[in-house]
């Protein structure tokens, strides 16, 4: 493929060839990449060509819950909306925890549309020395406070953890919240239905702010102590965000946090619940003040699709977490078409950083020798967001009628996976990504 015309992150005007999967030559337009013979050539003048996001935070419901989400949906959804290598995170059923249940997620994710990275996790009952025979990408989420799965641990375990994965060079990913400053009377009163504007706003209250910033301060010191490589999952306060700058560890927020806040509580209902749960409007702008000034590293999406029948279940009952791999570079696009972010900003968080602070070097550049994981985007052609729209499985999603900047094509490794619509490629064409573990 020869992409003529492309204007990068940067400004710069450039044809990108692609050959044998990878980015073969990146040269100023009209510089001399003429078309070789059955080569296709995309006419990119007028568009961008931006790297493929790199979503490091993905729940993909398999094995163990595919009616929310299979990994032939999920990457489908990943791949209209940019998104060219995912990792999933290891609160499934069973919980990958061991090597055996490491295998059969691994099974699961063949039919992948697009690349993707596996991580262990930590239970009471987990199996390091199997676990980490296997790729991982990263141990975590490690969950510091129940959430989908039930997988919270106690301290102690996470100090081991930490042991475990600094000896062999793992990195650990935690959602950092301290249950016991959780507001157990935020919950008091009539919860059931989908949720007026009060009981739906509920859930902020009860799990606090304060109980996010007070683990991520935990977790950074335990990380510290034990010379652990700890990067914070969906940082939702101002607060945690400094912490791990100050800390010179690493963090990722979601859309979600960036975009919503308990001012939607209303709107969303339950629908809204999550966690860590929607913040003040204060709190959001702050970390998108944040997120735009450089001190945040990474935005991921947390995807958590549930379907519309469980998410009205009222809020007690209701699951959390809600759908957004689709919508990750189309909402953050929209932001650099307003002029609240800039391109290049864009491009570090969802792609060039997330592949640094992981180690997977060919991913998230447009570079001679780099994997052509490429998204073409119009700037200059937004559309509201809805939920029919979309190629997952949840069918619904938090972001509806909210405007945002969709690819008009996709590639993994010079594959197109996504032009338009609806997807085209083939139907297992993603391929592992992992780190090579090393021997304690």
């Amino acid at each position: 493929m020869l992409i003529t015309g492309a204007e990068l992150a940067d400004g710069r005007v450039r044809d990108v060839r692609v050959r044998d999967g990878t980015v073969d030559a990146v040269e100023p337009t009209n510089a001399g990449l003429d078309a070789d013979a059955g080569e296709r050539v995309v006419d990119a003048r007028g568009r961008h060509l931006l790297p493929g996001a790199v979503d490091v935070h993905v729940h993909f419901r398999e094995p163990g819950a595919s009616h929310k989400e299979t990994w032939t949906s999920g990457s489908r959804g990943a791949a209209a909306g940019g998104v060219t290598t995912v990792v999933d995170q290891p609160n499934t059923s069973p919980p990958t925890v061991d090597g055996d249940a490491f295998d059969e997620k691994a099974d699961l994710a063949a039919p992948a549309l697009v690349d993707y990275g596996i991580n262990g996790g930590v239970t009471a009952d987990w199996d390091p020395e199997s676990l980490f025979e296997r790729p991982l990408f990263a141990l975590g989420e490690v969950f510091l406070a129940d959430s989908t799965g039930e997988m919270g641990i106690a301290l102690d375990l996470f100090a081991e953890a930490l042991t475990e994965a600094a000896a062999r060079d793992v990195p650990v990913t935690v959602h950092a919240e301290d249950e016991t400053l959780f507001d157990e009377g935020a919950l008091d009163g009539d919860l059931g239905g989908v949720g007026t504007a009060a009981n739906a706003d509920a859930w902020s209250a009860y799990r606090t702010a304060e109980a996010e910033a007070a683990a991520v301060e935990r977790a950074l010191e335990a990380g510290a102590e034990s010379d652990a490589q700890v990067h914070i999952a969906h940082t939702s306060t101002p607060e945690g965000v400094d912490a791990v700058t100050d800390a010179g560890a690493t963090c990722e927020v979601t859309p979600h946090h960036l975009f919503l806040s308990r001012e939607d509580a209303g709107r969303l209902g339950t629908f809204g619940r999550m966690n860590p749960p929607l913040r003040s409007e204060e709190r959001r702008a702050g970390v998108f003040e944040r997120l735009r000034d450089g001190d945040i590293d990474v935005v991921a999406t947390d995807h958590a699709p549930h379907t519309v029948a469980e998410k009205r279940q009222g809020l007690a009952d209701a699951p959390s977490g809600v759908p957004g791999v689709e919508t990750l570079y189309p909402l953050l696009l929209e932001s650099v078409r307003k002029g609240n972010l800039s391109l290049e900003r864009v491009r570090d968080v969802v792609a060039a950083n997330p592949a640094s602070i992981f180690g997977i070097e060919s991913k998230g550049r447009i570079e001679p020798g780099a994997d052509a994981d490429l998204v073409l985007v119009d700037l200059t052609n937004p559309r509201e967001i809805e939920a029919g729209a979309l190629h997952g499985a949840a069918g619904w999603t938090p972001f509806e009628g909210l405007l945002g900047v969709f690819p008009e094509l996709t590639t993994v490794r010079g594959e197109v996976v996504y032009e338009r619509d609806p997807v085209t490629g083939a139907e297992s064409f993603g391929e592992p990504v992992g780190r090579n573990v090393r021997e304690p």
